[in-house]
């Protein structure tokens, strides 16, 4: 080897180490890497737990049917424990291990900070979780979800209150978090369109043990409904508590409330809560093999273990149109919409909200959440 060629042979292998080395810059280009980011840790890890569930499996069976344009996904996993200042440095994190896209966060309060992150890199980011409206009310283009408003929900929860519970005391409480704020007070506004008097308003602490200071309130003030917005572990806390104090009020609450975790801290005192969701996807008959795969691994596909992995759908369908991962070219096929998912066929509208069926009522019994009877 002369001189000359031995620059050469130098300046290549230089080269090759300044993008981590040739052998690994060719095994990226057969990958596409994607996450999903929410509470994997924390008071919160059960919906973590739905969105790790749903996503791996997303990730296996997309792949096992030949990937994104003949590339395998391979998927992050980002724990914000429903943080925001935690969301950002996850971000950041995914950001560095080149991910294109996001199925994430989970908590309202994390998505809206994360999502900035995101829009600076030019990464499409997919909430299944995320309902505060101040999400999608920014005009930025990256970031969408496949669940539903908490204008919707407190519009639906309203009604509901309203309709159902005539002549009764009503109480409103939240734990000061953006979602459960939001969603405090999107019900707020509607139950007083709808000349619904309340009886007392109040707010809590996240992540405590000890109600009993709101529970004495809303004894003393002879409240029949409680609203709650908030998570399922403080509304779980909330609903032994009330019952331990001889309360027989009745618990009304949104879609945070959708783990099994909730029946685990009330057990039978849990019994007649009701609560807001999407409707629940392991309804639909074309799902029922997919149900069934997650049953014989362990999970009853609960809460957001669909809406993750549909959100992943979405994604992969988008990028096979795109004929690649640029995302404003995902963001046009995004726009047209019609994509087929374990959710139904779903689109977006300008904002990035879904373009689906609303939300419904669900009633904690026998250990179970189902369709309200009422």
């Amino acid at each position: 080897m002369n001189l000359k060629t031995l620059s050469i042979f130098s300046l290549l292998a230089a080269a090759c180490l300044a993008v981590a080395g040739c052998d690994s810059q060719k095994s990226d280009s057969n990958v596409i890497v994607i996450a999903t980011a929410g509470p994997m840790t924390g008071q919160y890890a059960s919906f973590g737990e739905q969105m790790r569930t749903g996503a791996e499996q997303a990730v296996k069976d997309i792949n096992a049917a030949g990937g994104v344009l003949g590339k395998q996904l391979k998927l992050e996993i980002g724990d914000d424990q429903c943080d925001p200042k935690q969301a950002v440095a996850v971000a950041n994190q995914l950001v560095n291990k080149k991910v294109r896209f996001v199925a994430g966060h989970f908590c309202s309060g994390s998505s809206i900070p994360a999502s900035q992150v995101y829009q600076s890199e030019n990464i499409i980011m997919i909430s299944p979780g995320s309902t505060n409206p101040k999400l999608t009310e920014r005009g930025m283009g990256n970031v969408y979800r496949v669940c539903g408003r908490d204008d919707q929900q407190g519009k639906v929860a309203g009604d509901f209150i309203a309709d159902k519970f005539k002549g009764k005391r009503i109480a409103v409480v939240h734990d000061k978090q953006a979602y459960s704020q939001g969603l405090a007070e999107e019900t707020t506004k509607q139950l007083k369109k709808r000349g619904v008097e309340i009886a007392l308003t109040g707010t809590v602490t996240p992540k405590e043990k000890d109600y009993s200071a709101i529970v004495t309130r809303l004894k003393a003030n002879n409240i029949d409904i409680l609203f709650y917005g908030g998570y399922h572990a403080e509304a779980g806390l909330i609903v032994r508590q009330m019952r331990e104090q001889g309360l027989a009020t009745r618990m009304v609450s949104g879609d945070a409330l959708v783990t099994q975790e909730f029946w685990s801290i009330t057990g039978k005192l849990g019994e007649g809560t009701l609560m807001t969701f999407s409707p629940d996807p392991r309804k639909n008959p074309k799902v029922a093999p997919l149900v069934e795969t997650f049953k014989k691994q362990g999970s009853n596909a609960e809460g957001y273990t669909l809406y993750t992995y549909g959100a992943i759908q979405v994604f992969a369908q988008a990028a096979k149109r795109a004929g690649g991962v640029d995302s404003a070219k995902i963001r046009a096929e995004l726009a047209k919409g019609g994509f087929e998912t374990v959710l139904g066929t779903i689109g977006f509208d300008g904002k990035g909200d879904v373009t689906a069926p609303g939300y419904v009522f669900y009633e904690w019994n026998g250990g179970k959440y189902d369709y309200t009877k009422l």
